[in-house]
């Protein structure tokens, strides 16, 4: 029998600092300098303009965190910092630590027990009218979200209209515009988001193909004769009742026969597993009534707004899934 130890508690009550010590780790490009073969603290710190006892420290500290390897004093990627941290790597996130622990983010989480006595945010989290967050969030998250768009776009068809709900980055519609290239996109989000997802459309050439509504998704007009209505990561950020209007409203724009393509993160109905469970944290602090739901409660959602089945799709090796449902 295994006997009591209080390093799980301490563990939390420092996760701070793993969280911090990662975001100015990819400030300072740390894990593309030793990628590039600066291995000791002497080396990273002149790549980094650096000071060399600082570098050590950290780097120490990420190596006990399981970040970096550390051999006869120099320092290593481990496989999953090759592949995900360095810059030099196709498949980098780096950028995504901008957003996840940027100060307006993480200050929701500040007062826990009052927003768990509340049930929800202490006021509109993120939620506000063209929060000039959201623009971090589309410029700084298409690293991650990339590929897990390009992984979608073969899998809904060749729509020929297509309404791209809480766009942000855009990179969903524009993932579809580039494979398809019948296919016209219409994206909803806030004005000054927006702007981000017309640059990505004119980096990949779509433009032409492109067109935005700015506003909330609640109260613009959306128009009609949608094949394909893409959903990603937004009805996390709300209560059933409130998604259950907006998917009717979604599908009175709809072609019948339409198919809604949703990204969420999905917890098992036991809600602790897997690990991205503990994302109905994140939306507790950051949203007034929003969750991370189950299949079985998205696919109710669905249903009480008149669509048909849902089918589940495991999208790794990202912690998204998809849903599929029918009009």
């Amino acid at each position: 029998m295994s006997q009591p130890s209080p390093l799980p508690i301490f563990d939390a009550l420092n996760a701070y600092q793993k969280t911090m010590a990662l975001k100015g780790a990819v400030e300072l490009d740390l894990f593309t300098h030793i990628g590039d073969g600066a291995t000791t603290p002497a080396e990273i710190a002149k790549q980094c303009q650096a000071a060399e006892r600082g570098v050590r420290i950290l780097c120490d500290f990420l190596t006990i965190n399981g970040l970096l390897t550390k051999t006869a004093g120099a320092y290593g990627l481990t496989q999953d910092t090759a592949v995900f941290l360095s810059k030099r790597s196709p498949a980098y996130i780096g950028g995504a630590a901008k957003f996840l622990a940027h100060e307006r983010h993480m200050s929701h989480f500040k007062n826990v027990a009052a927003v768990v006595r509340k049930g929800g945010a202490l006021d509109d989290g993120n939620m506000g009218p063209d929060d000039p967050v959201w623009i971090e969030f589309a410029e700084s998250m298409g690293e991650m979200i990339g590929g897990v768009s390009k992984m979608i776009a073969p899998l809904v068809g060749n729509p020929a209209k297509v309404l791209d709900v809480a766009a942000g980055h855009g990179l969903f519609g524009i993932a579809i515009a580039e494979l398809n290239p019948a296919a016209e996109i219409v994206a909803v989000d806030w004005k000054n988001v927006l702007a981000v997802a017309m640059q990505n459309a004119a980096k990949a050439g779509v433009s032409d193909r492109y067109r935005t509504i700015p506003g909330s998704a609640f109260d613009v007009d959306f128009g009609d004769g949608y094949d394909l209505v893409l959903l990603p990561n937004f009805l996390h950020h709300f209560d059933p009742p409130t998604n259950v209007e907006l998917l009717k409203k979604i599908r009175a724009a709809m072609k019948p026969g339409g198919l809604v393509a949703t990204v969420e993160e999905v917890p098992n109905d036991d809600r602790v597993s897997p690990p991205i469970a503990s994302f109905s944290m994140m939306m507790l602090c950051s949203t007034p009534s929003g969750d991370a739901y189950t299949f079985r409660e998205l696919d109710q959602m669905f249903r009480e707004a008149g669509f048909g089945e849902s089918t589940m799709r495991s999208l790794e090796p990202s912690f998204a899934t998809l849903l599929l449902t029918k009009w």
